[in-house]
């Protein structure tokens, strides 16, 4: 958990202004939710590993006895828990507020999530999540949608080139079943296909015989990773998710993946799918490590970066948790913390942040009505009293946003202010 000095928390609601206008130009609505879920519903069996690094609230009133004797049960230790993600307050928030919500509803859910992260570089144990969701759309429209406003923010950035990797999750588990995976052992397999990227063909199947994974099913996923036309390179669209996979991929998955690309490929002006430049690449080993997905899952790449900076999927099951009916939902999330550091600093040339420099015999009230004026022009203004260094001052200053500096004596007007640039 870090703090932030004013120039970096500047840069960063820089950042998250451009990633809210951008999301709420196509139609999505900011929401609320609050910091603490209970701990039933953050520990239902959806979140994944996340589960495991919730941070928990203890009940209040327990003395020391009480503590004692639920020493080995959570669960009776806690009812409440810091959000490790947005999405499960999500489903909560629309079950409880579905009868105000549109029959569609986009929402925007920009916040801090806590996790109990072993603190490396691009991992914290408080960060913030950019989500955005459709609710109640099954179609994918909603996928397209997800897909063209991430790019767009993306490209908003400055950082264009952005590309999407998507993949379905029941088309992971139709092919597990193909190899012929045991159904209880399927979870431990995907773990070991996640690290396709970093371990290479050779390490995962080795690492499955260590599993003691169904040795048939390993020969037969190793015989598929060394088919030549696996990692061979095609144009998004039905050709490569099909040559992609093996023989017989069912064809209600096949099309809706496909149904996403030409939407995709429609907003980002490709008269065709064929034209090879749709931004988004079918990847059959793409696993994504929450308990909730249940369909399409995506990952956001960018050519300047070897790790992700965003992802998400379809959770169409979690909502009938606390509905009791089911109801379709698909979100995508920006890893903003990763995001940030790429953005190149911006300025904004119609709003001058200028420092007052002003000597010690300068009443109050001088001061105060020179900065009035200003203020009143569309300029952010500090006072600062003159220091023996003024070059020290002036750097501070330029660090923390500043533009232009203009120095005051006793008796300076308005119009006698000369300001001029910083650095």
């Amino acid at each position: 958990m870090r703090d932030f000095l004013p120039a970096e928390k500047a840069r960063r609601e820089s950042v998250l202004a451009v990633i809210r206008e951008r999301y709420r130009t196509h139609g999505f609505d900011e929401i609320e939710t609050p910091v603490m879920e209970e701990y039933s519903r953050l520990h239902a069996g959806i979140g994944g590993d996340n589960e495991k690094l919730a941070y928990n609230v203890l009940k209040r009133g327990l003395d020391a006895d009480a503590i004692r004797g639920a020493a080995d049960d959570p669960a009776a230790l806690t009812d409440l828990g810091l959000r490790y993600d947005l999405t499960v307050p999500l489903a909560r928030f629309y079950a409880t507020n579905r009868g105000q919500l549109p029959s569609v509803f986009r929402s925007i859910q920009i916040a801090p999530v806590w996790r109990a992260e072993r603190p490396q570089k691009g991992r914290y144990r408080q960060f913030v999540q950019c989500d955005i969701d459709i609710i109640g759309d099954a179609s994918a429209r909603a996928e397209a949608e997800l897909a063209v406003a991430t790019l767009d923010t993306l490209d908003a950035l400055g950082l264009e080139g952005g590309s999407i990797r998507i993949n379905d999750r029941r088309v992971l588990d139709w092919m597990l079943d193909s190899f012929g995976f045991a159904s209880d052992e399927r979870p431990g397999v995907l773990i070991t296909i996640d690290k396709l990227d970093k371990l290479g063909p050779d390490g995962i199947v080795a690492e499955l015989r260590e599993r003691g994974a169904t040795a048939g099913a390993v020969d037969a996923f190793e015989a598929f990773l060394r088919r030549p036309m696996t990692l061979e390179y095609n144009p998004y669209g039905e050709r490569q998710i099909r040559k992609a996979l093996p023989e017989g991929a069912p064809d209600e998955i096949v099309a809706h993946l496909v149904g996403i690309g030409a939407a995709v490929a429609a907003a980002r002006g490709s008269a065709t799918e064929l034209e090879g430049d749709i931004p988004l690449v079918f990847d059959p080993f793409l696993v994504r490590g929450m308990g909730y997905y249940t369909g399409t899952i995506f990952e956001l790449a960018h050519p300047s970066v070897d790790y992700s900076l965003g992802g998400g999927g379809r959770y169409d099951g979690m909502i009938g948790r606390f509905l009791g009916q089911d109801v379709p939902a698909v979100g995508f999330s920006i890893g903003f913390e990763r995001i940030v550091d790429l953005v190149a600093e911006r300025t904004d040339a119609a709003a001058p942040a200028v420092v007052l420099v002003h000597d010690r015999d300068v009443s109050e009230g001088e001061l105060l009505a020179l900065k009035a004026g200003l203020v009143r022009q569309g300029s952010r203004v500090r006072l600062e009293q003159r220091t023996k260094n003024l070059k020290a001052l002036l750097e501070r200053a330029a660090s923390d946003g500043y533009t232009a500096f203009a120095t005051v004596g006793a008796g300076t007007t308005a119009d006698a202010l000369e300001v001029k640039p910083l650095g």
